[in-house]
């Protein structure tokens, strides 16, 4: 499969409308966690390009944009998608990188974090030197945290205080990210048993199992 992966700009904004409705789609297949985004919104990060297309033809078939936080203490990579014709052909991971490298670019002394469901995501980043941290690591911008609400796992955000939820937290120091290496899987893995232990302990109402079968 043939495609181009571009920083954005004024030129891709109208993109916007078809990425929202590739989001909608695979949070309604999934039926956890992807929040919303609003047209308007992602427009405005293309314009200024802080964010990532990847384009076949005249279709856009992969998406990431960056926020920052905190005074630009805190950045993300949010809202990465991949039309359902263009997964498990390495185009995610592709996306990610380039949106990594600018990231680094435009927020040299940032720390990258993110918070997910997707196991595939979570591979990938540890792959970019990510590490697994607790939510107490992450930022603590009240404008990062609505944008959970339209999640539909925000009750369960809201009823551990914010300490956790079925999203994984990690986080990647960009001014030191030459000395980082790629996160062992192993451990990975061991830090996710864990905290689902952990989870399954503290908040039995979570009941974990059940929330978590839409990532089989």
């Amino acid at each position: 499969m043939q495609f181009e992966i571009v920083v954005g700009g004024p030129k891709y904004a109208h993109y916007a409308e078809a990425i929202c409705e590739m989001i909608a789609a695979a949070a309604k297949i999934r039926g956890t966690g992807i929040a919303k985004r609003d047209p308007n919104y992602l427009a405005k990060k293309i314009d200024q390009g802080a964010a990532v297309l990847a384009l076949s033809k005249a279709d856009v078939i992969g998406f990431c944009y960056i926020e920052s936080w905190e005074d630009k203490k805190y950045v993300v990579n949010s809202g990465l998608i991949v039309h359902p014709d263009y997964r498990n052909t390495g185009l995610a991971k592709q996306i990610k990188a380039k949106a990594f490298e600018l990231s680094k670019t435009l927020y040299p002394n940032a720390k990258l974090f993110g918070i997910t469901t997707s196991m595939a995501v979570m591979k990938i980043n540890a792959d970019l030197g990510y590490k697994p941290v607790t939510f107490s690591e992450l930022t603590k911008d009240e404008a990062f945290w609505k944008g959970c609400e339209s999640c539909s796992n925000f009750d369960i955000l809201q009823r551990t205080q914010r300490k956790m939820c079925l999203c994984t937290g990690m986080v990647c120091d960009l001014s030191t990210h030459k000395n980082n290496k790629k996160t062992s899987w192993e451990s990975f893995s061991s830090f996710l048993k864990e905290r689902k232990l952990r989870m399954n302990a503290l908040f039995p109402f979570l009941n974990l199992k059940q929330k978590e079968k839409h990532e089989a």
